[in-house]
């Protein structure tokens, strides 16, 4: 008897999903997504509602950030080359999201759930860890200027890129080999860890940008005020995305097997997994202008500005 999350999930279970495909000739049994959770289905069905809105809004923006930065290329900002890391990686798990569909209910092949595992293990660890280069950018940026001013060159965030894409394909690719002990452990420490970097490290940046208004000013320089609403809204994000598997995956011991299976798994991860989406519309929400968009979208993006900008 094989858990229906023991191919559908990125923890390691006693069966390898890639044996699953043989397991199911062998046992002839009909193949269903929520075997093992008929009763408790609410908590999958959240998790592949996520999955969908991913492919449907969460490729194409993460697409068009791609091209917004190779457009931009000539005048980048530090955090860029971070930007266009995370934002092909979620363009890559956005675009597995039909081939895991395909393959849980239609193909079933070894190749598949390998593709599958590998896809998970390349969204475990890139999302946070480049979400991690982001602040820590920033960090430096807004607490350190002149340390910034000497790391200003491309060549070491290339460095720390390449640094985190290695971590991240050795990660996923163990994950696809499988057998490894307590190895949902690792990435239970990477998000404890790499939450709590970000949440005190754009904490730290509000706090700077808030003390740094002039003796006797109110009001936030412009360039700060946008700063500061850029960092808060990253954390907002963070919080929302980050904060329910941190909060609930610890505690597994705590939960019965089955409605960790069935409810607190899938749910965490659907939070972890919409970050693919959230991120890309946050970054195109910010920009004054939207490039390569319809007039008409053109129009409602850059309307606010003009509304600010027209004469009282």
């Amino acid at each position: 008897m094989w858990s229906r999350y023991s191919f559908y999930s990125r923890t390691n279970h006693t069966l390898d999903p890639t044996s699953s495909p043989e397991l199911y000739n062998a046992t002839h049994k009909t193949f269903s997504v929520f075997d093992g959770c008929e009763n408790m289905v609410e908590g999958i069905l959240f998790d592949l509602i996520f999955q969908t809105f991913n492919i449907v809004i969460g490729f194409p923006a993460n697409i068009l950030v791609l091209a917004i930065l190779i457009r931009n290329r000539n005048e980048p900002t530090t955090s860029d080359i971070f930007l266009g890391c995370l934002a092909f990686m979620d363009a890559y798990f956005g675009l597995m999201v039909p081939i895991i569909f395909l393959n849980l209910f239609y193909w079933q092949s070894k190749e598949g759930w390998m593709a599958l595992k590998f896809s998970y293990g390349v969204k475990d660890t890139s999302g946070p860890l480049f979400l991690s280069c982001i602040c820590l950018d920033r960090f430096v940026a807004v607490l350190f200027p002149i340390a910034f001013g000497q790391l200003k060159a491309s060549k070491y965030r290339i460095g720390l890129s390449m640094f985190v894409l290695c971590l991240t394909f050795a990660y996923a690719s163990a994950k696809t080999v499988g057998g490894l002990p307590n190895f949902e452990k690792v990435f239970t420490g990477e998000i404890l860890a790499t939450f709590a970097w970000m949440v005190v490290c754009n904490l730290s940046i509000l706090w700077a940008l808030k003390r740094s208004r002039g003796a006797g000013k109110d009001e936030m320089h412009p360039m700060k005020k946008k700063a500061f609403k850029m960092v808060l809204s990253l954390l907002a994000i963070i919080v929302c995305n980050y904060l329910p598997p941190v909060a609930l995956f610890p505690f597994q011991d705590h939960y019965s097997p089955l409605a960790f299976t069935c409810y607190v798994q899938p749910v965490g991860y659907a939070f972890l997994n919409i970050s693919s989406s959230i991120q890309p519309l946050v970054y195109l929400s910010r920009l004054e202008k939207v490039p390569f968009l319809p007039q008409t979208l053109q129009k409602m993006f850059c309307c606010k500005e003009k509304k600010e900008n027209s004469p009282a």
